[in-house]
């Protein structure tokens, strides 16, 4: 009844309200199923949750898939008095960044778990007790063999996404690759294509205080006392690893707990220590020690390199638009293991969109920052391809008709007119994606941005752009010799460091180059200088000289000089002066100048 609700209203409105946990049995004998390990499984009873509705056509389906310690339940509540609600109730509902009212949502718990799925904890058929370390060891390919057979009971062939963090990434990333016709989109974030030593480190940790706890007698303990303590430093540990620094240091610092000096002795004295002890405590209320020991072990062995001989080799065959997030702070999946996930598509040609998040959250953030991971994962969905396999140059969406789209400042229309339809563009600094999404509509083109600034970044992702998060400068070099028609740089080059070195690369990944600078030989310039001596802040892009980045005054013939030195040929200037062209004197003249550039003997450009 309404009254024994002890949610208020508003929250069961904001949430997918109470549900509950289902179960399948799978791979009855003789299918069992073959484990990685070379021992066969079966039956395997799977927990699952599901959310929305499954649209007749049965292609909205998202399947998500839950970290280490998580389970089936990532939304909603069970009763009404329950305290909390899923592990992802953030994420996942009506208007959130998985938009129950518009996707289907599933959730199960993976094999080996301790929440409803076969797992150490199961009884083993054979003795009818817990199967303890008698179960055999399982791999994260095994959990996804077993998550495509629940979606095949369920009567769904293909993924709309696959969404997924931390060792969820990496089912997101086995997906890809073991099931590459199955899925239209993959969201994999805060993830790793393979632990590396430091990480396995930890977790060697964390089992062995568990093996080291004398109640955990070969893990046949579930008829006396429970092998709590080591459980609980393993989850201290492993709770260590998904904080930053600068989060604990925020939190926590050097706080002592209940007390205004040192007692000088060994009990929990900081605030950081209590905290951990309460982690500790909570963890073992809720989880199995066997299953601490699997799963983790199945994270230590998963390896998509040493398994396909390269991570290019192993995306290969992908055919899903991938999303990879990342967060600065996180040192346990670090952005460095993320970027390769994103070069080894890039150098097969697959659809990548990156971003890497600034939050002081660690390895947590994914579940800590719902508003800037929910807009992302939102764009993500919306733009899920209809028809694919894609290239990594495409771009997705609806392109409707020119009048649509946002109106373009004067040097991108200009831009615009230069690019031939349907060729591969790469836009340099391409901000909210205003460009890129113009010359979709307009020319059909197949595109791809990079974008320093991380709001931007989701911008682009919201309109259903391709587009990398980083520096320039940096993501020029990971780039293929002559992967795009056209790379273009607008209003730029005089910001960066080395813009020489940026204009090589740049005629090195295209056929053509397409830049846009302000003119600093511009006759209103000169005659300010000389007038009143400074240069305007207009000039200069900022409020004042003393608050301005790495900028350089450039001027047409600059540009020229370079270009006649180094043997590159103009095959198009346009020089402009409040929008309208230039004819005579444009050094002087011109405000603003658009070159195309190339080395090629071809005249590419229309």
């Amino acid at each position: 009844m309404l009254s024994s609700v002890a949610h208020p209203p508003e929250t069961l409105r904001d949430s997918v309200g109470l549900v509950r946990t289902h179960q399948a049995t799978l791979f009855e004998p003789p299918d069992e199923l073959r484990l990685e390990c070379g021992r066969s499984l079966g039956p395997i009873q799977v927990a699952y949750e599901t959310y929305g509705q499954l649209s007749p056509q049965r292609d909205n389906a998202v399947l998500v898939c839950h970290a280490l310690t998580g389970d089936a339940h990532a939304a909603g509540y069970h009763a009404p008095d329950d305290k909390r609600p899923g592990w992802w109730d953030v994420m996942i509902g009506p208007g959130k960044g998985i938009d129950t009212n518009s996707y289907f949502v599933i959730c199960a718990n993976v094999l080996g778990g301790c929440k409803g799925t076969t797992g150490p904890s199961s009884l083993n058929p054979a003795t009818d007790r817990p199967w303890g370390l008698d179960f055999p060891v399982i791999t994260i390919e095994d959990m996804v063999k077993v998550q495509k057979g629940l979606l095949e009971h369920l009567g769904i062939e293909r993924l709309l996404a696959v969404v997924g963090g931390s060792m969820g990434g990496m089912q997101v990333l086995e997906w890809t690759v073991r099931y590459p016709e199955s899925v239209a989109a993959a969201i994999a974030i805060a993830t790793t294509p393979r632990l590396n030593a430091q990480s396995i480190a930890f977790d060697a940790v964390g089992r062995n205080a568990i093996l080291a706890d004398p109640d955990f007698v070969h893990g046949q303990y579930h008829a006396g006392s429970l092998p709590d303590r080591g459980l609980s430093i393993a989850r201290m540990v492993g709770h260590i690893t998904y904080l930053s620094e600068e989060g604990m240091h925020r939190k926590f610092g050097r706080q002592l707990r209940n007390a205004d000096r040192y007692r000088y002795d060994f009990t929990n004295e900081f605030s950081v220590e209590t905290y951990l002890d309460h982690q500790g405590r909570a963890f073992v209320e809720r989880f199995d020690a066997n299953s601490y020991l699997y799963i983790t072990k199945a994270m230590d062995y998963y390896d998509l390199t040493a398994r396909n001989g390269s991570l290019e080799a192993a995306t290969r065959d992908v055919q899903a638009k991938v999303h990879v997030i990342s967060f600065c702070s996180d040192w346990l999946f670090t952005p460095a293991q993320s970027r390769q996930i994103v070069d080894a598509l890039h150098s097969n040609g697959k659809a990548v969109t990156y971003c890497n998040i600034d939050s002081p959250y660690g390895h947590d953030a994914f579940l800590l920052e719902p508003e800037r991971v929910g807009r992302l994962i939102r764009a993500h969905l919306a733009a899920a391809p209809a028809d694919w396999p894609e290239t990594d140059a495409t771009v997705n969406g609806d392109v409707g008709d020119r009048s649509s789209l946002v109106e373009l400042r004067a040097d991108h229309r200009r831009i615009e007119e230069l690019i031939r339809p349907q060729s591969r563009v790469l836009d340099l600094g391409c901000g909210g994606g205003a460009l890129l999404d113009s010359l979709r509509g307009a020319k059909r083109v197949r595109g791809k941005g990079v974008e320093l600034d991380a709001d931007a970044v989701i911008e682009c992702c919201e309109r259903g752009l391709s587009v990398t998060h980083g520096d320039l400068e940096h993501e020029l070099p990971r780039l293929a010799d002559s992967s795009y028609d056209y790379v273009v740089l607008s209003k730029t080059l005089r910001a960066l460091r080395h813009p020489g070195r940026v204009l090589e690369e740049m005629l090195r990944v295209g056929r053509v180059a397409v830049v846009s600078f302000e003119n600093g030989a511009h006759w209103s310039r000169r005659l300010r200088m000389v007038l009143r001596g400074h240069s305007a802040p207009e000039d200069l892009g900022c409020c004042s000289w003393r608050d301005t980045p790495n900028l350089r005054e450039l001027s047409l013939e600059n540009l020229e000089r370079f270009c006649r030195r180094g043997n590159i040929r103009i095959l198009s200037c346009i020089a402009l002066s409040k929008g309208k062209a230039v004819r005579a004197w444009p050094n002087l003249r011109a405000s603003e100048v658009i070159l195309a550039l190339t080395r090629s003997g071809e005249g590419f450009l229309p």
